[in-house]
């Protein structure tokens, strides 16, 4: 095996990255229930902008979130 292949770390970063997208889901899914309106519905069938500029905020701020609690 050679030395810059380790099956160990990718089996790592696959497992961190599953677990960072479904942490993510289930936080998006809470905060949507949250609202009083339904975020997909509100950006997808009525287009509005500045919704989807505020659940892109969001995204990223969990997003970072989730990024820095698994990096450490």
């Amino acid at each position: 095996m050679s030395e810059w292949f380790n099956p160990v770390a990718l089996l790592n970063s696959l497992i961190y990255s599953l677990l960072g997208v479904a942490v993510f889901w289930i936080s998006f899914i809470i905060i949507d229930l949250l609202t009083p309106y339904a975020l997909w519905h509100e950006i997808v069938k009525e287009r509005n902008l500045p919704v989807a500029i505020l659940a892109a905020a969001m995204c990223l701020g969990i997003s970072i979130i989730v990024a820095a609690a698994i990096h450490g």
